[in-house]
């Protein structure tokens, strides 16, 4: 198990070597001086070439590359242009919204994708079969945007139970801030429920006509039983797995839904740096997004271990 583990942050250091790599390289090749256009068409030169030596980007390339790297192994991720403030801390002032919008998502997700799909395989070809998996297109089809506009008209306008956008003032409570995530977190929830139901009915349908459900159902278990505890446990690695990537694909794929409902998170962040062409803090994003990335497939990795003994052989 400790030579698996071992591979696997291997894996993940390779891979997080490579994105940095890939950051670096795409804000260099952005067309023109970076430096005048991080700081707009009314910058002077002198403004542009203070801001080049500030960013160390008069080095040659070599050097800039290992400056990066070494910047990035201290945790410094630069210094945002538009907010004059390090880009972890503004990063770290956005990421409330964004982690309980995604967690409150996922939750809402799994809660109907999971019973869904475990029921539709055992029923599988019949009309609640059919009628689960037409829905679930469905809900993958509509664009989030145009759900999420319908539930402000219906619920937040016309019916008035949810607010319609924003995240509360600054003396809001935090139940009261909660209350701004419910309508997104079912847009959101909605649209990922798609592909978990997806994966769980074709999971389940892998394992239903395995030879152990039959011994299970032949020793006279109920039907409960077996779908629960035989062939649900051993369809667990590819949920798994997708509720993990689902989870990893929220925290940077929120973008829309955080525009729709105006909330002051680290999508609405990245859609403003890049229209003020703030590239450290696009850069900064860029690498923590890619690190929670990294981590979230590390941790589904470190689940196989417990949901299935095998994997560690």
């Amino acid at each position: 198990m400790n030579r698996y583990i071992l591979k696997r942050i291997v894996g993940m250091i390779l891979v997080m070597f490579i994105v940095l790599t890939i950051v670096f390289v795409i804000v260099r090749l952005a067309p023109g001086d970076p430096a005048s256009l991080m700081l707009g068409p009314d910058a002077t030169p002198e403004e542009a070439a203070a801001l080049r030596e500030k960013m160390g980007l008069n080095q040659p390339i070599f050097v800039q590359y290992i400056g990066f790297m070494l910047q990035i192994l201290r945790g410094d991720l630069g210094t945002s242009i538009f907010f004059n403030q390090p880009v972890t801390t503004v990063l770290a002032g956005r990421a409330e919204p964004t982690i309980f919008l995604t967690t409150f998502s996922l939750f809402i997700a799994v809660v109907i994708a999971l019973p869904i799909g475990i029921l539709s395989a055992y029923k599988r070809g019949s009309w609640f079969d059919q009628g689960a998996l037409s829905t679930a297109m469905l809900a993958a089809s509509v664009p989030s945007f145009w759900t999420g506009l319908m539930l402000q008209q219906y619920f937040g306008t016309e019916l008035g139970w949810f607010p319609v956008a924003g995240y509360g003032g600054p003396d809001s409570t935090f139940f009261q801030r909660m209350g701004y995530l419910i309508l997104p977190s079912i847009v959101l929830g909605i649209v990922n429920s798609a592909l978990i139901l997806r994966f769980s009915r074709a999971s389940m349908l892998d394992v239903m006509s395995d030879d152990y459900v039959r011994t299970a159902r032949a020793k006279g278990m109920s039907e409960t039983r077996v779908v629960l505890r035989h062939a649900f446990k051993n369809a667990l690695i590819p949920i798994v797995t997708v509720i993990g990537l689902a989870f990893a694909l929220l925290i940077s794929g929120a973008v829309v839904t955080e525009r729709v409902f105006n909330l002051p998170g680290i999508g609405s962040l990245v859609v403003g740096a890049v229209l003020r062409r703030d590239y450290p803090m696009i850069q900064g994003t860029l690498v923590v997004v890619a690190g929670l990335y990294v981590l979230i497939n590390f941790m589904i990795d470190m689940v196989y271990l417990i949901i299935d003994p095998r994997v560690k052989y």
